[in-house]
């Protein structure tokens, strides 16, 4: 799939030598969904903040649909909206003016049905004329959103969006996201929430201290590093494992009325069979037998774990 983004060997070294980014290689596919994940401090804003052109890289470079984002600014910032995560906005406008207004800076002509749009979207025309100091701190989170929008860009980085807000309100910023995709507006989110990602984004990313630790497939990241577990609840207790079943990696719950049994999700019920056999053979009966498999966050937590 083509990409819209390019992210060829980007550093950011700060004053004083702490390196921010080192040496980050991504490519961004026009039209999908990319979580940016990664533990407070790994870089994620900085990425952002380099491709949007508000922080200088040291090295490396950026292009955006073609357009260098420091030779050809002006025409790679236009296809970008941001939603950072701070809450900066001038409280005295109103949120109409205020739209309209970020629409303008990008030089865009007026455009009174595409601010009505995307108001409308996210809930806030019936508070168009609304001073911003009014608004609760979820609508002042939409109408971040409302200005990153107001231009018409292409790619949207969703800085942390749902911070701080309710469970309703981050449930319609999915709607809105999976909106914008159909639409074929390429969107970058970065999160703490690991079920936003597992819930919105095409591909995962993950960043920690400064480096991309894979970039990969959603469903392929759940199958390649997730685990099952089988576990096996016991007609009656036992006190060990026998040894007949010894080499075959379960463990035993500290009551003795269950077993489990680790597996590789890759491969479809590996050897399961096998196993409820020997159990028979070994006297020891069961009653119920389920599956579970590990989360998004599970894998997440094991790959920033392995880098420290």
């Amino acid at each position: 799939m083509e990409s819209i983004i390019s992210i060829k060997a980007l550093s950011k070294r700060y004053q004083g030598g702490f390196e921010a980014l080192r040496h980050i290689d991504l490519e961004i596919r026009r039209g999908e969904i990319l979580a940016l994940l990664g533990p407070n401090g790994a870089g994620k804003t900085t990425l952002i903040s380099i491709v949007c052109g508000i922080v200088n890289a040291t090295e490396g470079e950026v292009t955006v649909d073609g357009h260098d984002i420091v030779r050809d600014y002006r025409a790679a910032r236009s296809l970008i909206g941001l939603v950072p995560q701070e809450l900066t906005t001038d409280a005295f406008e109103t949120v109409h003016s205020a739209v309209s207004f970020s629409r303008g800076l990008f030089g865009k002509p007026a455009n009174p049905a595409h601010i009505e749009k995307v108001l409308r979207s996210l809930s806030l025309w019936e508070k168009r004329n609304n001073r911003i100091m009014t608004l609760s701190g979820g609508m002042k989170r939409r109408l971040l959103i409302a200005k990153a929008l107001s231009h018409e860009p292409r790619v949207l980085f969703l800085d942390e969006p749902t911070a701080g807000v309710d469970v309703e309100l981050r449930r319609d910023m999915w709607q809105l996201v999976r909106g914008l995709q159909a639409d074929g507006v390429t969107v970058i989110l970065t999160t703490h929430y690991i079920e936003e990602a597992e819930e919105m984004a095409d591909r995962i990313g993950v960043i920690n201290r400064g480096e991309i630790i894979l970039v990969e497939e959603k469903t392929k990241l759940m199958q390649k590093l997730g685990k099952k577990q089988l576990t096996i609840q016991l007609q009656a207790p036992i006190e060990t494992v026998p040894a007949s079943l010894a080499g075959l990696g379960l463990d035993r719950s500290p009551d003795g009325e269950t077993l489990t049994y680790t597996y590789d999700a890759a491969h479809e019920q590996p050897g399961i069979g096998d196993l409820l056999n020997k159990l028979n053979n070994a006297g020891i009966g069961f009653k119920d037998v389920h599956t579970t498999q590990s989360s998004l966050e599970d894998i997440f937590v094991s790959l920033v774990k392995d880098t420290r």
